[in-house]
């Protein structure tokens, strides 16, 4: 059986390098000291190493110098110790380092994990974006093996998978666009890579990893256990940067509810700091708009807001303060859609979309594979006859026309029709006709 892991362009993945001092995460002093205050005053009295887990960064070579210049500042003071060494030292902050703390916590509340720089953040998504991603053809059968797909929609996608640009599905309502898309995603999930927590843009703290969003891969407890739980500080950032957390590639699925401000930066003004944008969280996986051209918005407004991030592989976000950042763009976006194209795109749009797959109704063969695999898996005995019934009484001589996702929506009417009358789901003439009286409605 093939392996369903996706390859690299590289042999080597990219990972976070570990920090050895405090010229090496990027950050001032002065925003460490303000980031170990803030927990101080938050957390009343902490120790060395529950500091340095929270920011995520090694004690002894970073957070312990910043901790010995707030208590020669006589911002802290040390009330006891838990244990040996400087690391189980209780810590406490001192009114002179409270008032520091609140005047920092006006500019921004936030407290957690260090953020790393812009720049680095940049790198690791453009070492790690969609196109570093590989199928094959065996991988994609796999993938979509529990789907009936025409031919030609099974060869279009392998590539644009491989393309890590843009993909538009169109197609009647009812065969599969999203069914295909979470498909893809889950075959994307099948890698992970490395998000920071926290990005720092201009002294402006931005949100990356989402727990909704993201779904995180715990490390090898053998080798990181000792330095995630602080007894040491060392194991784990010995190994790697741990402000950045390993996450399967996301997939992130978005419907009729997105607006434009959902493709901005989100500035909380209570907490004075950014939560990112959809398609920044959303970097190095796949990010689907479903149902595209149902948003609140108009569909040449989000294609216009679209147009140069995927021409150019960069976005570009707005500060409160007036800055623009420049953000990869590295992504497979996938526009999924029943309406038809010429309703909500143009040709120069179309230009900008690297892969166009049209999903068609199933043939007559197709639709009958499709009612048996549904049958299969709902434990109701196919029967080839009633299908051809079916097929000649509510679709030919009705002039209907064929939809993949009308198998399991009959024999759900069907189910449903035999709980009520107490006996076992069969396809019979009679519970045919039953199931399409109560499901098709003319139009």
């Amino acid at each position: 059986m093939a392996n369903l892991t996706s390859s690299f362009i590289s042999s080597k993945p990219w990972s976070p390098t570990p920090v050895k001092s405090i010229e090496e995460t990027g950050l001032s002093e002065a925003f460490l000291q303000d980031l170990a205050l803030k927990i101080m005053y938050h957390r009343g009295q902490v120790t060395g190493h529950h500091i340095a887990e929270e920011v995520k960064l090694p004690f002894q070579t970073v957070i312990l110098p910043v901790l010995e210049f707030l208590k020669r500042e006589q911002m802290c003071e040390v009330k006891g110790s838990g244990g040996i060494g400087a690391g189980t030292y209780q810590y406490v902050i001192t009114n002179k380092g409270s008032a520091r703390a609140r005047e920092r916590l006006e500019q921004t509340t936030y407290v957690g994990p260090a953020p790393v720089p812009w720049d680095d953040y940049v790198a690791a998504i453009n070492a790690q974006g969609a196109n570093t991603l590989r199928v094959n053809p065996t991988m994609v059968e796999k993938a979509l093996s529990h789907l009936v797909l025409n031919e030609s929609i099974m060869e279009k996608i392998g590539p644009a998978i491989n393309s890590g640009k843009s993909m538009f599905l169109y197609g009647p309502p009812g065969n599969g666009k999203t069914t295909i898309a979470e498909s893809i995603g889950r075959l994307i999930l099948t890698n992970d890579m490395y998000i920071p927590y926290t990005v720092e843009a201009d002294g402006q703290i931005i949100k990356v990893f989402d727990e909704i969003n993201h779904d995180s891969v715990d490390e090898d407890e053998g080798d990181y256990s000792s330095g995630r739980h602080g007894h040491t500080g060392q194991s784990l950032s010995n190994r790697m940067d741990t402000r950045w957390l390993r996450v399967k590639r996301p997939v992130i699925m978005v419907g009729g509810e997105l607006t434009l401000d959902g493709l901005e930066l989100v500035y909380d003004r209570t907490n004075k700091y950014y939560e990112a944008p959809f398609q920044m969280k959303a970097n190095g996986g796949m990010f689907l708009i479903d149902d595209f051209g149902r948003q609140q918005i108009r569909p040449r407004d989000l294609l216009n807001r679209w147009i140069v991030p995927m021409e150019k592989n960069v976005d570009f976000l707005s500060l409160h303060t007036g800055r623009k950042v420049e953000v990869p763009f590295k992504v497979l976006i996938v526009f999924s859609t029943n309406l038809p194209p010429r309703d909500l795109v143009d040709e120069a749009f179309l230009r900008r979309i690297r892969h166009k797959i049209e999903v068609t109704s199933p043939s007559y063969d197709e639709y009958r594979e499709i009612f048996r695999r549904v049958a299969k898996h709902r434990k109701v005995a196919y029967d080839e006859q009633a299908i051809i019934y079916l097929l000649q009484e509510h679709y030919i001589k009705k002039n209907r026309k064929l939809r993949a996702n009308h198998p399991r929506d009959l024999l759900e009417q069907i189910q449903d029709i035999s709980d009520y009358l107490g006996i076992e789901p069969v396809l019979t003439r009679e519970m045919i006709d039953r199931a399409a009286a109560a499901y098709f409605v003319e139009l």
